[in-house]
């Protein structure tokens, strides 16, 4: 009895082990199981992280270099005399124009006189406090950056004052893209009679986009003034810099979107029917007064479907939010819309601020205190809303129909349609009372120059985003464009950053392919989104982009001559030549050893800190939420349900 007992004690001591050995088995595969599972999706929420936010891994070599190479001389003490100039036109065509001055000043061994902005003149209304050039940049670092370069004084010798203000010097008004051999053949000569000439630039660039490569230098002159010479004044970088802290200030990147929708882009290449109602008179208005001016060559009336379908219009705010949803942006997305000038306003942003409720301006994150201080003080002036005419009384009106003509007579006409207060307030009222607009008020051109401030705000806070998407750039018109420079800045800064340069022709036949199904569309149409702009990213979008900017710009696009190169190209990357034979990618200069050694051990302290910052705060991007932050104006909200919250078909 004994050993029966025992042996049924040592059976079921044997099962008890066999199955705690098994369940001890199972739980050591389930954990390593999961454990696997959760560190795959680190790794793909990493990458995907990586694919979003950058950096570009092929233009990583890439790094901002614009000291002068070759024999470069210093400025001469003894000048030929001095250029002045007035520059018109909004914050694009004045720093673009301001950089092709410098250059010119060079070219001509001329002093160069602090230039001129109209559009921030006394005159205009803007504070005492300002010049018209100290009302976006800073003078001091303007001068003192440029000292090996070009001589700047602030303002003429007393004595030449007089002289220009009874008009004994003469001006000269350059064409747009003007050549070296103008300047040498036209400006010089009457430089060296008078000793002093003027320069009236009207339409941006005053200077020849692509110089000879025997000219490189003043290629790189060029990427010095404006990317280092040209600095904000330091109002617009402090609030500038406040802008940005508050667009992280939960620890996330943010994206930088400048629609490009500009009442006279627009209206140049004939995009009115794009928009409804008054927009669309207001565009036909500015077209017909460019067709009267020789600016536009062609009818009043095109089809603006056709010219969409060829990448002449601006890609739509809607379709933006749409590219971005299908890039794997999530609703949360932090984006900063840019630009002084949307037009439309918030009514044309309405789909892309449904899709992405974090969609923010300047005026959402700095207070009306905070943006005024950017003035100074400035005197009051009268009204801007325009009076509309006096209304005649009744006794008026019969006395007009007695004096209306022989009987018999038709009835007068019906009354006609009242026109609302709403609709008479703003720039755009006149429409509804006049077919011709008025004269700008006072209050009008003071508005202008405060557009130069939110100009500027906007640039810098889109040079610094962690993203930019552009929604009109290398319109074709041939004036700089302000997203344009922005890429251009970006790639100066940061060639390796995340840049969209999207092929508006490619994305409008995308956009035709899944027309009634763009909320919702195929995975086949994702999948070739984001293969088009993945490409825009890297050398392929940098080459069409060097094709397209540089003959227009060369700020929007200042490589190979303002840029080195770390590393050497890999054994299967050969330099990209252009029709001309000129280099597009691939032809830049080794750096210097003291700079690859630098970067190295910059890269080598960040790489680490950077890699724990994503594992531990980003990698749950896609699945966290931020607070709102309502303090001074400020409203970042990106509560969403996590219904809502993928977006990535992928997953």
């Amino acid at each position: 009895m004994i050993s029966i007992q025992l042996d049924k004690i040592v059976h079921a001591l044997t099962v008890f082990f066999l199955n705690a050995i098994l369940a001890n088995t199972m739980c050591i595969f389930f954990w390593g199981q999961n454990y696997v599972m959760i560190a795959a999706k680190m790794m793909l929420q990493k990458f995907r992280y990586q694919k979003l936010w950058g950096p570009v891994s092929s233009l990583e070599a890439l790094q901002p270099y614009a000291n002068p190479r070759n024999f470069y001389p210093a400025v001469l003490k003894e000048q030929n005399g001095f250029i002045y100039a007035k520059i018109y036109g909004g914050f694009d065509r004045i720093r673009s124009s301001i950089c092709d001055l410098v250059a010119v000043a060079r070219l001509l061994n001329a002093t160069l006189v602090i230039p001129e902005i109209q559009e921030s003149l006394r005159s205009k209304g803007i504070s005492t406090k300002f010049k018209s050039f100290s009302y976006l940049y800073n003078e001091e670092q303007f001068i003192a950056a440029l000292s090996n370069d070009v001589i700047v004084v602030k303002s003429l010798p007393n004595d030449l004052k007089e002289a220009r203000k009874k008009t004994k010097f003469p001006t000269v008004s350059p064409r747009n893209s003007a050549p070296p051999s103008f300047y040498l053949t036209e400006v010089l000569p009457k430089l060296k009679r008078s000793k002093v000439v003027g320069l009236i630039i009207n339409d941006g660039g005053c200077l020849q986009s692509v110089l000879p490569e025997s000219m490189a230098e003043y290629q790189r002159l060029r990427c010095r003034a404006a990317f280092h010479a040209l600095q904000f004044r330091p109002e617009i970088q402090v609030l500038g810099n406040q802008i940005v802290e508050s667009l992280r200030a939960f620890g996330r990147p943010y994206l930088a979107y400048h629609p490009g929708l500009v009442r006279d882009a627009l209206a140049f290449h004939g995009c009115a029917e794009l928009f409804q109602d008054v927009h669309a008179e207001l565009i036909q208005y500015r077209r017909k007064q460019m067709i009267k001016r020789g600016i536009v060559h062609e009818g009043l009336s095109v089809d603006s479907v056709a010219r969409k379908k060829n990448g002449s219009c601006p890609l739509m705010p809607e379709e933006v939010g749409l590219l971005l949803r299908a890039m794997g942006y999530p609703p949360n997305t932090i984006i900063y819309v840019a630009g002084a000038e949307t037009f439309g306003g918030q009514r044309i942003l309405i789909p892309l601020r449904a899709m992405y409720t974090n969609l923010v301006d300047r005026t959402s994150l700095c207070s009306k205190k905070e943006l005024s201080s950017l003035f100074g003080p400035e005197y009051p002036l009268p009204s801007n809303l325009r009076q509309p005419p006096p209304v005649k009384s009744e006794k008026q009106l019969i006395e007009e129909w007695k004096r209306a003509g022989p009987r018999p007579r038709p009835l007068p006409p019906p009354p006609a349609r009242p026109f609302y207060q709403h609709e008479k307030e703003g720039w755009y009222g006149w429409v509804a009372e006049t077919d011709k607009e008025p004269d700008p008020l006072p209050l009008d051109l003071r508005m202008q120059a405060h557009m130069l401030l939110w100009d500027a705000l906007d640039y810098y806070v889109s040079v610094e985003a962690d993203a930019f998407f552009p929604g009109f750039n290398n319109d074709g018109s041939g004036w700089p464009d302000f997203s344009s420079l922005i890429m251009g800045h970006r790639l100066y800064q940061t060639a390796s950053g995340i840049t969209y340069r999207p092929d508006r022709k490619t994305i409008v036949e995308l956009f035709e392919t899944t027309h009634d199904n763009l909320y919702h569309p195929k995975r086949n149409w994702t999948v070739l989104v984001r293969d088009h702009l993945n490409k825009s990213l890297g050398v392929d979008g940098f080459v069409a982009e060097a094709q397209l900017s540089k003959p227009a710009s060369f700020l929007s696009h200042p490589l190979p001559e303002c840029s080195c190169r770390t590393s050497k190209l890999p054994d299967n990357s050969k330099p990209v030549k252009g029709k001309n034979g000129e280099l597009l990618y691939g032809g830049e200069d080794r750096c210097p050893d003291w700079m690859v050694h630098g970067l190295a051990m910059v890269s080598a302290r960040a790489t680490g800190a950077t890699d724990e910052e994503v594992e531990e705060g980003e990698l749950s991007e896609d699945d966290s939420d931020v607070e709102g932050d309502s303090e001074n104006g400020r409203r970042i909200d990106a509560n969403r349900s996590e219904q809502d919250e993928e977006m990535d078909p992928d997953d």
